[in-house]
């Protein structure tokens, strides 16, 4: 794909870090030594450009993604600050799809961190060039050559250091870069050495030479680097400390020397997708748009393929968060903010799909909660307030029973249902509070067997169908095919019936989501006269629920990975404990005077174990936990929930209610 023809002068990159590892602070220092701002906001203060949302402003944290923009050595980065806390993974998950660079950040005193290692494993799945800024060289406890060894073993052996910090701690005043042309190369240096070697190991005739002379010129390091770099080969580390400024002008500088541009073809057909979405009180629903390819301007009237909308752009404005102005078009490579798409969910694809990334996945909400609101009188705002938030945050997977008169979501965690209820409070005005978190589990059929329905009656209708169902590797989702035969059942019928499916699937026997599992139509059937496609709708969740009737379901709950950390002297206890709740680890390793501890852990057991942690250990634990997946649960778990909806199994009121005849 060729390059777009201004996209030379662009870099669209991603900041990235665990929670407090000062990413925030680091995206207000750019702004501020680009020119961009004309004073520092502070993130303690509430007063940071990127931190946009009365919550995010009141909590000091970052809870939705921020796109900003400016310019540095005749370059406009368009730059997007991510939230740091787990709970908010999922709009990092969004915006790794649309950045061509990213710039990870991690504390010089805690190091690397849970949510340091789930960012790494994505970027390193999408082949993301990617720089790593060791932060906070200021603090007490920072270790430079300490995090540089952890970042090198937890992360990649290929991050190689491109400048040598002076001092640490109080004495720390900033590095060196190991690039200066003015400089003599430092060949005692331990960064050096590093650099070197590791450019020499990626080509035979460097390496040769390397190890002849035990040297290799700056301008051969410099070359390799950037190409090694800009291909995902090498991730060069640099050292700061933002909070004083330090450092930041030499991060603005590789940015933009060693992260490659952006590709696409500003000629050829409209190509994008919708990362983020915004509302506002003037000009309704916001769209953030990267173009993959053609161009995109005021007036047009686009394809939204997702959805199968035509709908026009009624103005096109830079990406800057709090302030922006109408460009009018924007071009293959760029990020904009689009207005006048009032239906756009996050995730549509804009025009042709084929040059649209896939996206990582990342976040996998475990819990479930449900809403609660003061009166009926205000039941119908609540829904179209938490309808919004599931469009700007699809993950929240709304379940509206309207039968019931419930409203249910999916969560990552406890600061995000504290989040949901301030943000709902001061954006919309709606008192409404969150019920206890559940864990969502999953089904899986038990055994493999067969599911039948032959829906006659009552006429005119008339669809059979025989499916076979088999249980899957775990983590396999559902895999569906079809062997049925054309000339007995029609492919439109076929294919109604696969669009059903999934859908059918939602609700096994014990209300949950059944997963992992092969689903075949074996055989089906029409009549030339009697049978409709919508009876195809109504059949296929009788005959798949009747298999699973057959077959039985087996029981899936969530498991995390753990790494847990704590004084030898606690060890026992929090040994113990793990084993009250089911935990499956391996020996502990002693370290320093610290117990470490991995494995396994259920998500059901272990909601209140952080807080748990903290008072056993006298706040000395550490802990860092990563989904892992589903597993079977022990014969004596049992997880029930509440069917929505008639079930297929009762099928003379299952055709009733389909049919909209049940009273």
């Amino acid at each position: 794909m060729e390059r777009v023809s201004n996209g030379q002068a662009i870099r669209n990159i991603g900041i990235f870090a665990h929670v407090d590892a000062g990413k925030t602070t680091t995206t207000e220092q750019l702004l501020y030594r680009s020119g961009r701002i004309r004073t520092l906001g502070s993130v303690d203060e509430g007063t940071a450009q990127t931190d946009s949302l009365e919550v995010e402003r009141q909590r000091g944290i970052s809870v939705r993604a921020a796109v900003t923009r400016f310019e540095w050595n005749g370059i406009r980065i368009n730059l997007v600050d991510t939230p740091g806390h787990v709970d908010f993974l999922s709009e990092v998950e969004r915006s790794l799809r649309v950045m061509d660079a990213a710039v990870l950040i991690v504390s010089a005193a805690e190091g690397v961190q849970a949510q340091t290692e789930v960012i790494w494993q994505a970027l390193r799945e999408m082949h993301i060039p990617t720089l790593i800024y060791v932060n906070k060289m200021d603090r007490i406890g920072a270790d430079a050559e300490r995090v540089l060894a952890e970042i090198r073993r937890l992360l990649t052996p290929a991050a190689v250091p491109v400048q040598a910090p002076i001092g640490a701690e109080e004495t720390f005043t900033g590095a060196r870069s190991l690039l200066a042309p003015d400089q003599p190369a430092p060949d005692a240096s331990l960064y050096w050495t590093m650099l070197a070697e590791s450019i020499a190991e990626r080509d035979e005739a460097l390496l040769t030479r390397y190890l002849d002379t035990g040297s290799l010129s700056m301008s051969e390091v410099e070359q390799h680097l950037t190409a090694a770099v800009r291909e995902a080969g090498l991730y060069p580390v640099l050292f700061g400390a933002s909070a004083r400024g330090i450092g930041i002008e030499q991060l603005l500088d590789a940015m933009v020397s060693l992260l490659p541009p952006p590709q696409g073809d500003a000629s050829g057909p409209l190509s994008g997708v919708v990362f983020k979405l915004e509302r506002d009180a003037v000009m309704g629903r916001v769209a953030y748009v990267r173009l993959y390819s053609g161009k995109l301007r005021n007036r047009d009237t686009v394809l939204n393929v997702t959805q199968q909308t035509n709908d026009k752009v009624t103005q096109i404005r830079t990406a800057e968060g709090r302030r922006s102005e109408d460009i009018g078009v924007v071009e293959a490579g760029d990020i904009a903010a689009v207005y006048g798409w009032g239906r756009v969910r996050i995730g549509d694809i804009i025009g042709s799909p084929e040059l649209v990334p896939g996206s990582a996945q990342l976040a996998v909400p475990l819990l479930t909660v449900q809403a609660h609101w003061p009166s009926d009188a205000v039941y119908p705002a609540v829904v179209a307030a938490l309808q919004e938030l599931a469009d700007e945050d699809p993950l929240l997977d709304l379940q509206w029973l309207q039968d019931e008169r419930e409203l249910h979501l999916k969560v990552m965690g406890p600061i995000q249902i504290e989040v949901l209820t301030q943000l709902i409070s001061t954006r919309f005005g709606l008192d409404v509070t969150f019920g206890a978190p559940s864990v969502i589990y999953k089904e899986t059929p038990a055994s493999a067997g067969e599911g039948y329905v032959a829906y006659l009656m009552p006429k005119p209708c008339w669809a059979i169908l025989r499916f076979a169902i088999e249980p899957g590797e775990r983590g396999s989702g559902l895999v569906y095919s079809s062997i049925a035969r054309r000339e007995h059942l029609l492919e439109s019928y076929q294919n109604e019936v696969a669009r059903r499916v999934p859908e059918a699937l939602q609700q096994g026997l014990r209300g949950w989501e059944v997963t992992d599992l092969k689903v075949t139509l074996v055989e089906g059937e029409h009549h030339v006269w009697h049978t409709h496609p919508l009876d195809f709708v109504v059949a296929t969740p009788m005959g798949i629920m009747d298999g699973l009737n057959r077959v039985g379901t087996q029981l899936l709950e969530p498991i995390v990975r753990f790494r847990l950390s704590v004084p030898e002297e606690f060890g026992g206890k929090v040994m113990n404990e793990l084993m009250i709740m089911r935990a499956e680890f391996e020996p502990p390793a002693l370290h320093n005077g610290r117990m470490e501890l991995e494995g396994l852990l259920p998500v059901a057991t272990s909601l209140d174990f952080p807080a748990r942690l903290g008072a056993m250990t006298k706040g000395r634990g550490a802990l860092s936990t990563f989904f892992h997946g589903y597993q079977e649960c022990p014969p004596d778990v049992t997880a029930q929930r509440q069917r929505r909806g008639v079930n297929p199994l009762d099928q003379a009121k299952y055709i009733l209610a389909a049919r909209k005849a049940l009273s």
